[in-house]
């Protein structure tokens, strides 16, 4: 029987063929989701580099066999009950060609594919997939906050390129995109600064710096906003979840010692003139173009009451040709006009069950927590920003979605009893 065993291999060479390029895809793998994840930050032309690196990814998943994970099913449904809602919007759309608003919306069910991606592949290895995911996305962070802070402090020549109304958008198209794309590593880096120790913690913490003036030169309120959330909920979290008494007493110490650095940070800064000008300008609640019947939060109702008369949707950025030339801004009452109410509701559910999972999830004392924590904590103020702001079409939210379901289907498994930092 074992002497057979090399004859039948030999004389049937092509499942030893397909055993050879499959085992080749799997090592392969690894490189090329990393290569996907970093060119998450150059969007400056469609289709980005971003979209093509994934089909790659994709395409080499399926050859190495990528384990479907049955915790990650939800996301998968989620995806087919969106798809036909998402296509028949588009036959209602008047202003523009059908062909358009299905590009748009394809593109969605694209993104969406992504994130099912993304949770199947955290979840067949957590620690080590995690890990290599934060490194790719650390590295991106970085050079594209250099990049933005100085094509913002005019080392760079990069009025057009990296900059937009005075605001650095390094290799994005919109400041208000950028911003947010560096909440993640911020926040992995922000817990390896606390947990860390020697060396680890003392990088991570000059990471977050430069990731935290990356994000200023932004000027983006939400993107500011979601820092400041993000950071406070990773500090609780660790704080409240992870963290020993002796371990407390060391965070208090670092939290206060991080804070007066970031102070200092801002003082240099703001005493720029024209960064402080800016910084004056951009910090209120509310722009002009926030305020009014028509402003950001007033037509809200106008968009509500347009979507509740539109079961089927008005397909993709039609709501610029009606009564508002402005998109809605509000990404919770955009996609019933987008996608219609089954869309819409898809949408919903695919949010609410996503912080429902991470949630209780997040409870469970596991050495996986701290791989949670900071996705978590992106999350959150995540889809709370979508209240303001649209993003259905934001790369990193479907990234970051994904990889909440990924650690939460393998939070069970098997590992060591130590603390796992991505």
């Amino acid at each position: 029987m074992t002497a057979a065993l090399p004859g039948q291999i030999g004389l049937d060479r092509r499942p030893l063929g397909q055993a050879w390029a499959g085992e080749t895809a799997r090592k392969a793998l690894g490189l090329i989701v990393a290569l996907w994840i970093f060119s998450g930050g150059f969007v400056i032309f469609e289709p980005s580099p971003y979209e093509v690196m994934f089909i790659i990814a994709f395409a080499v998943a399926l050859m190495g066999g990528l384990k479907l994970h049955r915790d990650t099913l939800p996301l998968l449904f989620i995806v087919l009950a969106f798809t036909p809602f998402a296509l028949i919007s588009t036959f209602f759309m008047r202003y523009q060609p059908v062909l358009d608003g299905l590009i748009f919306n394809l593109v969605t069910i694209f993104l969406l594919i992504t994130s099912y991606f993304a949770a199947n592949f955290v979840a067949q290895s957590p620690f080590a997939h995690m890990r290599l995911i934060a490194k790719a996305y650390i590295a991106i962070a970085l050079i594209t906050s250099v990049v933005g802070v100085l094509a913002y402090v005019g080392v760079l020549p990069g009025e057009d390129v990296f900059l937009r109304f005075g605001r650095a958008k390094a290799f994005f198209n919109d400041p208000n995109v950028y911003g947010p794309f560096l909440i993640l590593p911020a926040a992995i880096v922000l817990q390896r600064t606390l947990l860390g120790t020697g060396r680890t913690a003392l990088w991570a913490g000059l990471a977050y710096l430069v990731i935290f003036v990356g994000v200023f030169v932004s000027f983006s309120r939400g993107a500011w906003g979601h820092l400041a959330a993000s950071s406070l909920l990773v500090f609780a979290m660790v704080f409240f979840l992870e963290a020993t008494a002796r371990e407390k007493v060391r965070l208090l110490l670092v939290a206060i010692g991080g804070v007066m650095i970031l102070a200092a940070a801002m003082a240099i800064l703001l005493s720029i003139p024209v960064v402080a000008e800016l910084f004056t300008h951009r910090f209120t609640l509310t722009q002009s173009y926030d305020t009014g019947e028509l402003g950001r939060f007033g037509r809200i109702w106008y968009t509500l009451d347009l979507a509740l008369n539109n079961p089927w949707g008005i397909g993709p950025l039609e709501y610029g040709y009606l009564r508002i030339s402005e998109q809605p801004h509000n990404t919770y009452a955009n996609v019933l006009l987008t996608y219609g109410w089954g869309g819409g509701l898809a949408y919903y559910v695919l949010v609410g069950w996503t912080l429902l999972v991470g949630g209780k999830t997040l409870l469970r004392p596991s050495p996986h927590r701290t791989l949670l924590i900071p996705v978590f904590a992106t999350f959150v103020p995540m889809i709370m920003l979508s209240g303001i702001i649209d993003t259905d079409h934001w790369r990193h939210w479907f990234l970051v979605t994904g990889l909440v379901w990924g650690i939460c289907a393998a939070y069970g498994a098997p590992s060591s009893t130590r603390r796992l930092l991505p």
